[in-house]
């Protein structure tokens, strides 16, 4: 936030290609691959505490787009296993424990929902501001690993940071032809959005077969491939000798399984009470992971800014959301219309 007010005037904060290397691959106990969505939150939060409250910047929700994924990994049919660094022996002679870590290398653009104070509304101070928070990115680590400069002779040339203002609300289609125009420059690239609606409906599925199936049932039948066989129609039901055709179910796009915050797992303790926690000066809670479905879309199909971003969200006043520290996306999937629509 800033100094004495609130900022004025809402922007887009856009820091194209970045290079991560090393990246934490473990996202949560159940997933691997893409660093969680909180990560980037977090990179949010300790960005804008660099910046300091004089900045004239404030930071409120955060897109990612991927453009590489590289995962440090040995491959082997259907088995992989991550890059593991060699630890010094003890001084036993024995080898000490180790805590497996995965990591991957990225070729991120970061997109920012902002809001600016007066002194920014002219292009050059705007210009200078996002050069200067590219700076202070730039020293800084994103999902554990390094930010790296740009590759000599790299396929996409160094592209300077974007910071503008949004038109107002009242002018959607000014806002619709600015983000049209800022997408492409982010193509070839994946941008990752949440599909809760894909649990809610594949559970509603589930339960029409099965009336005890959970949200947990739902979210592994989406994590996965399933296959079933389905008998030749050239052959007789029941027939010995018939043979078997297996169909893989198809998915609604790229979907991927993925952590999207925290639940709670007792109350909020004091400062100080629990031993062995980082900072002895902030309340501390136990939590664990929560997931959902999110889904990998290019960004020329998204029609809006908000079908982008991921926003941190708590509500300490709420008696149950108190408990949930969580990050929502507003992504809308376009309504399929009717064949007889067609």
């Amino acid at each position: 936030m800033l100094e004495n007010s609130r900022p004025l005037h809402r922007a887009i904060l856009v820091l194209p290609h970045l290079r991560v290397q090393n990246a934490n691959a473990i996202s949560s106990p159940l997933t691997w691959g893409f660093p969680a969505i909180t990560a980037f939150t977090g990179l949010m939060t300790a960005l804008e505490r660099r910046l300091g409250s004089g900045s004239g910047i404030a930071f409120y929700a955060v897109g990612i787009i991927c453009h590489e994924f590289e995962a440090q990994i040995t491959s082997g049919g259907f088995t992989r296993a991550f890059h593991l660094t060699r630890n010094p022996v003890l001084h036993t002679g024995e080898s000490a424990a180790i805590v497996e870590e995965g990591r991957v290398h990225l070729e991120l653009t970061l997109v920012f929902d902002v809001e600016i104070s007066d002194v920014h509304l002219e292009e050059t101070s705007r210009c200078a501001l996002a050069e200067c928070i590219a700076g202070e990115l730039a020293g800084m680590r994103l999902a554990g690993g390094s930010l790296m400069p740009a590759l000599p002779g790299h396929r996409h040339r160094p592209r300077a940071p974007v910071l503008e203002t949004i038109p107002d609300a009242d002018d959607s289609r000014a806002q619709a032809k600015q983000f049209r125009r800022l997408a492409r420059r982010w193509l070839p690239g994946f941008a990752l959005v949440s599909r809760d609606d894909l649990m809610r409906q594949r559970l509603c599925e589930l339960r029409e077969e099965c009336p005890e199936a959970t949200v947990l049932d739902a979210w592994l039948d989406l994590s996965r491939w399933n296959s079933h066989a389905v008998e030749s129609p050239e052959d007789k039901p029941g027939d010995p000798t018939s043979n078997v055709v297996w169909h893989t179910d198809p998915h609604p796009g790229w979907i991927v399984p993925m952590p999207v915050g925290y639940a709670a797992l007792c109350d909020l303790q004091p400062p100080g009470s629990v031993r062995g926690a980082r900072d002895q000066t902030t309340p501390f809670r136990f939590v664990e992971s929560i997931w959902s479905i999110g889904q990998w879309i290019s960004p020329h199909r998204l029609e809006r800014l908000e079908d982008l971003l991921w926003e941190p969200e708590h509500d300490p006043e709420h008696p149950t959301a108190s408990r949930l520290y969580r990050c929502r996306n507003r992504y809308q999937p376009p309504i399929e219309r009717p064949e007889s629509a067609l």
